[in-house]
């Protein structure tokens, strides 16, 4: 039986993450703009392939508010494709390169082990991962680095995942469950908690609205017992989103990505990967203003 949608542990600061160069620290939630140089994304496709592009909206990202950007060339929206590996590594190792000085963590979006030594030779800081480093030769790409690591959660796979309907016995226990797998399989290979955040997995092998609701509901709880390991929330322009506003079009659930993301702001996400750098920003302020009040008020009434 579920908790209450906002349980005792949702306000949990989370502790800090090494991601290669940088540690990162939690009294806000951070955000990570998502820079995809694929030209089939589900939302943003093919706008940011050439590397001028993909280089200068990232700029734009860091002066509208991003903490760190991801960098994806390879789409995995449900039905996507693969991308040969020397494509993907074409896609992504220059834009990194080029970023290397940009004051902010790099994250490389990515499951295929040589895409991420390439890009942590190329000064990547994070590798974010949908499989959770789950393929053969993953662990061994970043284990002896100083990498940070998002691990997924994912049913399924993206060629297949949202074919047929998703099947949980109670999707949030169970995504905790991974989770807790996933991190004793990672320390045991060397790769300490300060450098892990995971990822519940909006739409990925989830039904659009049960399961992907229910896990924004219980966001705190995927959070492994006993743990303040960071947890990253991704939702931005996905079908879950649509499919409670009417909106089809990804790029028409800009106000229902924002809401999303200081709803799960709210419920203990320390990163939230977004299109809408501006937008998130500027309501996470807000919110941050609000919280920052019922302290105030909190302290005042406990001094009287």
């Amino acid at each position: 039986m579920l908790s209450s949608p906002l349980p005792d542990n949702f306000h949990i600061v989370a502790q800090p993450l090494q991601c290669g160069r940088f540690t990162l620290t939690f009294e806000r939630p951070l955000i990570m703009g998502i820079l995809n140089v694929t030209p089939d994304s589900f939302s943003d496709g093919g706008r940011f392939v050439a590397r001028d592009a993909a280089l200068a909206q990232a700029a734009e990202m860091i002066r509208d508010g991003a903490d760190m950007i991801d960098i994806g060339g390879e789409s995995t929206r449900p039905g996507a494709p693969p991308v040969p590996l020397d494509e993907e590594l074409e896609r992504v190792i220059p834009v990194i390169e080029a970023l290397r000085s940009a004051g902010v963590p790099l994250s490389i979006d990515t499951y295929k082990p040589a895409v991420m030594r390439a890009a942590l030779n190329a000064g990547a800081d994070m590798v974010n991962d949908i499989w959770g480093l789950r393929r053969e030769g993953a662990l061994d790409a970043v284990k002896d680095s100083t990498c940070g690591v998002c691990v997924m959660h994912m049913l399924g796979e993206p060629q297949t995942m949202q074919m047929h309907e998703p099947v949980y016995r109670d999707v949030v226990a169970e995504v905790r469950e991974f989770f807790e797998e996933r991190l004793r399989a990672l320390m045991a290979e060397g790769i300490g908690a300060e450098r892990i955040c995971l990822d519940p997995g909006f739409g990925f092998g989830k039904s659009v609205i049960d399961h992907n609701y229910a896990l924004l509901a219980h966001f705190a709880e995927t959070r492994p017992e006993n743990s303040r390991v960071p947890l990253l929330a991704g939702m931005s322009r996905k079908s879950m989103l649509g499919a409670v506003t009417g909106r089809m079009q990804p790029v028409e659930r800009v106000a229902a990505s924002v809401a999303a993301a200081v709803c799960a702001a709210e419920r203990g996400a320390a990163i939230v990967r977004v299109h809408d750098v501006a937008a998130t920003a500027d309501a996470l302020k807000v919110w941050q203003a609000v919280r920052a009040a019922v302290k105030r008020n909190a302290r005042h009434n406990t001094t009287q």
